[in-house]
């Protein structure tokens, strides 16, 4: 799947696709989560086995925006049959601000409310302001009340 949007940014047109990764992807992604600064754990849940894994099971939930060819920004989304989950999203610094993450939310909303889903949640760091403005620009309501709590079987998961 790809589709083509163009968002205006002033007066310059900026034009991209978004469409889905497969594992070939794999060494962009890792790049752009680097470039972006997103922790990544190679060696556990961020491992091209494991995310060929994860992209088999749902092939269409890890999507990318190409601008002239480049991978710029990837998001992922996950569920557990109630309610859908933005991952990971990452645009790298040069394309901020230029309508890349918005279209890629717009993106994987679209999917996730494709499988029936009417409730989708993301988790921001609290040291992420930009995040916590940009969903919230995007329709998303914070939640103070819930506290997030993991229980891991390694620091790589």
């Amino acid at each position: 799947m790809t589709s083509t949007n163009t968002f205006w940014t002033g007066v310059d047109a900026l034009s991209f696709d978004i469409r889905v990764l497969g594992p070939e992807d794999y060494e962009g992604i890792i790049a752009i989560w680097d470039r972006a600064g997103l922790p990544c754990k190679p060696r556990g849940r961020d491992s091209k086995s494991e995310m060929t894994r994860q992209m088999a099971q749902d092939p269409d939930m890890f999507l990318g925006c190409f601008v002239d060819g480049e991978l710029v920004g990837v998001i992922m989304g996950s569920h557990e049959s109630r309610k859908g989950w933005i991952n990971r999203l990452a645009v790298v610094p040069e394309h901020h601000r230029k309508g890349i993450a918005k279209a890629l939310i717009e993106a994987i909303e679209e999917k996730l409310r494709g499988r029936g889903l009417r409730i989708i949640a993301t988790l921001i760091e609290d040291h992420s302001p930009e995040s916590m403005d940009l969903f919230s620009e995007a329709g998303y309501v914070r939640h103070d009340d819930i506290h997030y709590y993991t229980k891991r079987e390694s620091d790589d998961v």
